[in-house]
């Protein structure tokens, strides 16, 4: 079985240190007319984010200028990194080494961050993204526009290709905190288990059609065997 986390607010804090950096290095390479405020992060991914920063500053997105900005985002990061509040949330150290030891699962990553940034904030809260085998990125999505219901499909051919045959959805589980990790699952045939370690309620990933909806991370042993029940 294939286990594929969210990392912001599933796996880790930063404080958000993420939004503050990306903004940062907007107003860095754009001036002061940049404008970040009520631009929606939760769930949704980094290119996305950054073009809606660009449109309601009157910056062309174009290709050239997304990698300007990724680029300054990347350098801006380590510095709001390291004013702190970098760390995991309940249960996951104990819940990534139960998986790990079951061996029977896959540890993937669905988010989304660039994988640059992503694996300095996993690092940031001592957690090595080298431990997940599978890695499906916020600027990975095959076809445009791009949306994390694409994500899944990337996960799983990496997956198969590790396997040798082609990945079976009813054995991926998608972990995550917001309505989008759910949907994603849901319209790829993979289970979810939802969290309310983030902005989004545990009635609202309820109604979002999460499979089970947890309060944090914390129960391992339900957890585990959950995905023991699924496999």
């Amino acid at each position: 079985m294939l286990v594929l986390f969210d990392i912001d607010l599933t796996l880790i804090t930063t404080g958000g240190a993420g939004i503050r950096a990306m903004t940062r290095a907007g107003e860095r390479l754009f001036g002061p007319g940049f404008r970040a405020d009520g631009i929606s992060y939760a769930g949704r991914l980094d290119p996305l984010i950054m073009r809606d920063m660009l449109a309601q500053s009157g910056v062309e997105a174009g290709d050239a200028t997304l990698a300007r900005f990724r680029a300054e985002y990347a350098a801006e990061l380590p510095t709001e990194l390291a004013r702190g509040g970098c760390r995991a949330l309940p249960g996951v150290g104990t819940l990534l080494s139960s998986v790990e030891r079951a061996g029977c699962f896959t540890m993937g990553l669905l988010t989304g961050n660039f994988a640059e940034t992503g694996q300095a904030k996993l690092r940031a809260c001592a957690i090595d993204p080298e431990r997940f085998a599978v890695r499906a990125w916020g600027d990975e999505s095959p076809r445009r526009p791009e949306s994390r219901d694409q994500l899944p499909e990337v996960a799983m051919a990496r997956h198969g290709a590790r396997l040798g045959r082609a990945a079976d959805p009813r054995h991926v589980v998608i972990i995550g905190d917001t309505e989008h990790d759910v949907r994603c699952a849901r319209v790829n045939g993979c289970r979810s288990i939802a969290v309310a370690t983030g902005r989004t309620s545990e009635a609202d990933l309820a109604r979002a059609g999460a499979d089970v909806v947890l309060t944090d991370l914390s129960d391992t042993d339900r957890i585990v065997g959950l995905l023991r029940s699924w496999t």
